[in-house]
C-alpha cells in the first residue's frame, strides 16, 4: 500500500456500558437500545464532520478530520443521550463509553486500522459511564479550546500499546439531580456552615461545632433528608450561589446562618432559603447565653419542621428538646474534642480524647461525651495508634456507658457497634448499627459503617445499598466517597466505583487508598495492565498492604514477582509480627490454598489487622470455594 494512503487522523470508538449482560437478560430490549443509540449518534455524526467507518455490536469507530470536532462530537452525544435518559424508564435507559485518540491510520477498503484505532478502542473502558476519555496528544489539541473542564487521569499502562500513555477525561455537566419537573426536594436539606463573626481566631471551633449541631439537631426531624457535615465543609469560606448549590447537593432547601460569642453570650443568626426560586422562607437572630445553646438549636430545628409544612412526632420533638449537657464549660471541652478528632492523626485523636475526659470530669452524665470517647478509642486501635483488642474493649464500655445514660442517641450506637465489628463480633454490630440507623437515617457515617458490616456477612447487596444511601447523603466528601466506592466494588459493582475513586483522586492525587482500589478494579474488569500499574502507583505513593498486587499478579500470571513478593512479607513478619493477612493473599493467588490456610489460622491467632477482609476481598477469592473455608468463617463470627 502506498504511503498516500496513510494519513493523521482522529478517531472515536463508542461502546455500551453491560450491553452483554442486558443481552442475557433481555435480548429485545438490548436491540431495541442499540437501535436508538444508532439513531442518536448517527444524527449527530454529520453536525461535526465524522465519518462513520463501522460499528461492531453495540459500537462505533468514527473518523475526524480534527481532533477538536472528535471532541465536540463526543460531548454533544452524551448530552443527547442524557437527554434521552430523562425521558425513559431508568430500565430503558443508555449507558455509553467514548474514547478518542489522534494518530497515523491505514485505510483499505474503507475500513481503517492502526495504532490510532487501537488507542482509542483502549483508553474508551476508562471512561466513566456517560463520559469521554481522550490522549495527551488529543488534549493538546482542544484544551484551550473548549469551555468544558478536562481532568488528568495520569499515565495508563494500555493492552498492545508500547508505553504508558497520559489520559485525561471530560468532566461532563453535573449528573441530573432534579426531577424531569426540574424541582428539587424541598425536604432534602443543607444547613451550611455558619460564618464565624468571632474575632478571636482561636474559637473557630465553636462556630464549626455549632454547624455540626445544627445538622444533628435538623436531622432529628425524620422526614427530613440532611446532608452530612464532610459535604457541606467544602463549601465554608467560598463563594457560591444558592442555585448552584442546590444543584450540586441535590437540595431544595438551605439553612445558613452566622454565629458570634463574647464571653458567656451567643448571637445566632439564620435564614432559610428556597434553592428552586432563592426567595427567603424564614429568617431569625437569636441573642442568648451560652447555657440556651441547645434550646436555639431546637427551636431552629422545629421552625425548619414548620415552615416545611413537616408533622413533627412526639419522640423527634422529645430528642430534640432533651439538652446533652446543662454545662457551658463541659460543651466547650467537648466541641474542641471534635474539631481534633476529625483530623485523624495519632496525635489529634489522642488530644481528642482528652478533651472529652475533661468534659466528662465537668459533667459525669454527658452521654454524647461519652459516646464519641468510644468512636475515638476506636479510630485509635483501628490505626494501631494504640494496642487494638484493649482499645476495642475499652470503646466498648464507654459507648455502653453512654447507652445507660441514654438509650435515644444514635451516636452511641454507632460507637458500640464498631467496637465489636472490630472484635469480630458482627451480628452483633449489625444489630447495633441498625438501631443507630432508626435513630439517625440522615448519617453518612453509620451507613458506610453498615455498609462494612454487610460485606464481611457477604450480603453484598445490601452493601451497595448502604454505600449508595451514604453517597446521597454525603456527595463531596473523599472519605464516604472512596469508602463507597470500596464496599460497591467488592459487591462486584466496579462500574459504578470506577468513577467515585477518580472523584477522590481529582481532590487528592495522592490518595494511595482510591489509586490502589481503582486499579482492583480495572483488573476485576479485564484491564490488567492499566490495573496493576495503578495499584503499583499507589505502593510508590505509600507502603502498604500487597493484597490488591497479589490479586492483579494473579489474574496476570506475574508468579515470579509474587513469589518475591511473598518472601519479602514472610520476612517482614518475622521481624515484626503483624502481616499475616498480607501472606495469605499471596498464597492464595499463587495457588497455594494448603499454605494460605495455615496462614489465616495463625492471622486468626494473632487476631491480624484486617482479617475480615478476606471475606469479601478479591484477592482471597481463590479461597471462597474450598471447603475448608466455611469452617474458617464459622470460626471468625461470619455465619
Amino acid at each position: 500500500m502506498s504511503q498516500s494512503e496513510r494519513r493523521l487522523a482522529a478517531i472515536m470508538f463508542t461502546d455500551m456500558v453491560g450491553y452483554t449482560a442486558l443481552g442475557q437478560r433481555n435480548e429485545s430490549l438490548s436491540l431495541a437500545l442499540v437501535d436508538e443509540q444508532r439513531k442518536l449518534i448517527r444524527s449527530i455524526l454529520s453536525r461535526h464532520n465524522g465519518r462513520e467507518v463501522k460499528t461492531i455490536g453495540d459500537a462505533f469507530l468514527v473518523e475526524f478530520p480534527s481532533a477538536l470536532e472528535a471532541v465536540r462530537c463526543a460531548y454533544d452525544i452524551q448530552r443527547a443521550i442524557r437527554e434521552f435518559n430523562l425521558s425513559v424508564a431508568s430500565e430503558n435507559r443508555i449507558h455509553l463509553r467514548i474514547g478518542v485518540h489522534v494518530g497515523e491510520v491505514v485505510e483499505s477498503e474503507g475500513d481503517i486500522s492502526g495504532d490510532a484505532v487501537n488507542v482509542a478502542s483502549r483508553i474508551e473502558p476508562l471512561a466513566d459511564d456517560g463520559g469521554v476519555c481522550f490522549t495527551q496528544q488529543v488534549y493538546d489539541h482542544v484544551h484551550n479550546k473548549l469551555d468544558v473542564p478536562l481532568v488528568g487521569m495520569g499515565k495508563m499502562s494500555l493492552k498492545n500499546v508500547g508505553e504508558p500513555i497520559e489520559v485525561y477525561r471530560m468532566t461532563m455537566p453535573p449528573e441530573q439531580s432534579v426531577s424531569v419537573s426540574g424541582v428539587l426536594n424541598k425536604r432534602r436539606v443543607a444547613v451550611m456552615p455558619l460564618i464565624n463573626m468571632i474575632s478571636d481566631p482561636s474559637e473557630e471551633y465553636f462556630a464549626d461545632g455549632m454547624t455540626e449541631e445544627l445538622i444533628s439537631a435538623v436531622s432529628k426531624v425524620r422526614e427530613f433528608e440532611v446532608i452530612s457535615r464532610t459535604s457541606v465543609m467544602q463549601y465554608k469560606n467560598k463563594a457560591k450561589n444558592v442555585a448552584e448549590i442546590g444543584r450540586e447537593l441535590n437540595v431544595g432547601t438551605l439553612l445558613e446562618g452566622s454565629v458570634r460569642k463574647s464571653g458567656n453570650r451567643v448571637r445566632i443568626a439564620v435564614q432559610l432559603i428556597d434553592a428552586n426560586s432563592d426567595k427567603h422562607l424564614w429568617a431569625e437572630n437569636y441573642d442568648r447565653t451560652l447555657e440556651d445553646v441547645f434550646s436555639i438549636q431546637s427551636d431552629i430545628a422545629q421552625t425548619v419542621a414548620t415552615v416545611l409544612k413537616v408533622t413533627l412526632l412526639e419522640g423527634d420533638r422529645k430528642r430534640l428538646e432533651r439538652a446533652p449537657t446543662k454545662d457551658p464549660e463541659a460543651h466547650a471541652l467537648f466541641l474542641k474534642g471534635r474539631a481534633l478528632g476529625l483530623r485523624n492523626t495519632d496525635v489529634s485523636l489522642k488530644e481528642a480524647a482528652e478533651f472529652y475526659e475533661r468534659a466528662i470530669e465537668k459533667d459525669p452524665q454527658f452521654a454524647l461525651a461519652y459516646a464519641w470517647l468510644a468512636y475515638t478509642i476506636n479510630l485509635m486501635g483501628f490505626f494501631e495508634f494504640t494496642r487494638p483488642m484493649e482499645s476495642f474493649k475499652n470503646a466498648e464500655e464507654f459507648a455502653r456507658h453512654a447507652i445507660e445514660l441514654d438509650r435515644s442517641l444514635p451516636e452511641a450506637y454507632t460507637s458500640l457497634g464498631l467496637a465489636l465489628f472490630n472484635q469480630w463480633h458482627f451480628k452483633a454490630a449489625e444489630a447495633e448499627l441498625d438501631r443507630a440507623i432508626e435513630l439517625d437515617p440522615n448519617s453518612a457515617t453509620i451507613l458506610i459503617g453498615q455498609a462494612s458490616v454487610m460485606s464481611m456477612r457477604r450480603r453484598f447487596e445490601e452493601s451497595a445499598r448502604f454505600a449508595r444511601r451514604a453517597l446521597e447523603l454525603d456527595p463531596l466528601s473523599p472519605d464516604t466517597l472512596q469508602s463507597a466506592a470500596t464496599w460497591l466494588l467488592y459487591s462486584d459493582h466496579p462500574d459504578e466505583a470506577i468513577p467515585l475513586f477518580r472523584k477522590v483522586l481529582e481532590i487528592d492525587p495522592e490518595s494511595a487508598f482510591a489509586r490502589s482500589n481503582i486499579g482492583v478494579a480495572y483488573v476485576r474488569k479485564g484491564m490488567l495492565d492499566e490495573g496493576i500499574a495503578s495499584i503499583r502507583e499507589a505502593l510508590r505513593i505509600a507502603k502498604g498492604p500487597v493484597s490488591d498486587l497479589a490479586y492483579g499478579l494473579g489474574k496476570a500470571g506475574g508468579f515470579a514477582e509474587l513469589r518475591e513478593r511473598l518472601a519479602e512479607a514472610l520476612e517482614w513478619h518475622e521481624k515484626n509480627h503483624s502481616g499475616a493477612t498480607w501472606i495469605v493473599s499471596i498464597y492464595a493467588n499463587l495457588g497455594e490454598k494448603d499454605k494460605a490456610f495455615e496462614w489465616l489460622d495463625k492471622a486468626f491467632d494473632e487476631h491480624a489487622g484486617n482479617l475480615q477482609s478476606v471475606v469479601s476481598d478479591f484477592a482471597f477469592e481463590n479461597l471462597w470455594s474450598d471447603p475448608r473455608w466455611d469452617s474458617f468463617a464459622n470460626r471468625l463470627g461470619l455465619r
